[in-house]
């Protein structure tokens, strides 16, 4: 059948609230093109982890992204094969289950008590700003090698890249604003490199300058920056999805510590609201996906918030529920490009960084969900996260 066109979804509908929209797509035109974007969703969990698994027919070397503009670079998240691959690896190391026992895990216990333990009991505090975002930002700082940036630069210079990176309406003030953290980024990382060039140790920086075949330097920072953008965003708003949809249903709450069942509370969170809500990738051929043909050289968005929530194999998707039937969701992606910090944000967040605030503050509210602000299209989270610290 001929492409669906649908001309009333607009960018702004997206952002504010995208999931009825996914809903009305999966039921009536599971791949359709939407006019404003002029890209073409993909709203079905089958649809979507087929395209991510077929990277020789849908390729993520697409030139209509923002991604470029706003990285300053073809990075690695835009390319695949070998390309891909060695520029991946450069600083696997660094996240290996090896390291991040031997270098990593009292450090994430470390930064994760020293933060929880400023928060003040007895009053109401936005734990977006002054926990999620802050302890994200200073546990990657810490992986990559940029110890001397702050939580407060690390949480700009990520923003800015991820507004960026979904700047899907060109708005130039938005790559006028991702290009500023560029110039702050690179000055950084210039005055870094004498020092893991005399002093290396297991960071991703160092373990890239110093490997026996580095690739250019020019890709070494694009890496960086690529794991500054989605290394922030991601725990941060999962963390804040996590806390929020516990404190809305009380008796999940009191079943998950009951069972210490923190990791279920994990991966129902994110399932629920993915950090990276959506994917593009390139079709390099006509190409059947369901119904509907789609030409060569057509931009393809995997939207993985909508595959999440698919009826055909979540029940009743739209609702947080820790109970429910386990099955895969598609926040960390699948294929070549499957999400590398996937098993450090487990470990982070599901191990240490929740059983520890709500052990901390066992009878944390939130007063008002109503005042928590939900937001993003490509990327999304809560705003905002007042609780009353008990």
């Amino acid at each position: 059948m001929d492409l669906p066109i649908n001309e009333t979804v607009t960018l702004a509908d997206l952002t504010k609230d995208p999931y009825p929209i996914y809903k009305q797509m999966r039921a009536e035109t599971p791949v359709v093109r939407v006019a404003q974007t002029n890209r073409i969703f993909v709203t079905t969990a089958e649809h979507t982890k087929w395209i991510k698994e077929n990277p020789e027919v849908f390729s993520s070397d697409d030139p209509m992204t923002p991604m470029k503009p706003a990285f300053q670079a073809h990075t690695l998240m835009r390319k695949d094969g070998a390309e891909h691959r060695a520029e991946r690896m450069a600083m696997q190391p660094s996240f290996s289950p090896k390291v991040i026992r031997s270098d990593w895990a009292a450090l994430y216990e470390e930064i994760a008590e020293r933060y929880v333990s400023q928060l003040p009991r007895g009053e109401t505090v936005d734990l977006f700003s002054t926990l999620c975002g802050p302890v994200a930002a200073r546990i990657l700082a810490h992986m990559l090698g940029l110890e001397e940036a702050t939580d407060d630069e690390m949480q700009r210079w990520s923003q800015r890249l991820i507004d960026g990176a979904g700047n899907f309406g060109r708005d130039p003030k938005l790559f006028a604003a991702s290009d500023e953290a560029n110039a702050e980024m690179n000055a950084l990382f210039e005055r870094i490199i004498p020092r893991h060039k005399a002093e290396p140790n297991n960071s991703a920086f160092s373990v890239m300058l110093r490997a026996a075949k580095p690739i250019p330097l020019s890709q070494m920072y694009a890496n960086i920056k690529i794991a500054i953008g989605g290394g922030i965003n991601e725990p941060r708003d999962a963390l804040a999805t996590i806390i929020y949809g516990l404190l809305t249903n009380p008796d999940q709450l009191e079943h998950v510590k009951k069972e210490q069942a923190w990791m279920d509370a994990f991966e129902e969170g994110i399932r629920w609201v993915a950090p990276i809500q959506v994917s593009g990738r390139r079709t390099t051929q006509d190409v059947q996906i369901g119904d509907v043909w789609v030409s060569k050289g057509e931009t393809v968005m995997t939207i993985q918030a909508s595959a999440n929530r698919d009826e055909a194999i979540f029940d009743d998707g739209e609702r947080f529920d820790v109970f429910r039937d386990k099955h895969p969701h598609q926040s960390f992606g699948s294929g070549p490009h499957h999400c590398a910090g996937a098993q450090i944000a487990r470990r982070t967040l599901g191990n240490i960084m929740l059983p520890m605030l709500f052990d901390r503050f066992p009878n944390m509210q939130l007063p008002d969900p109503e005042q928590v602000i939900w937001s993003g299209f490509g990327f999304r989270g809560p705003l905002n996260l007042p609780v009353y610290l008990d």
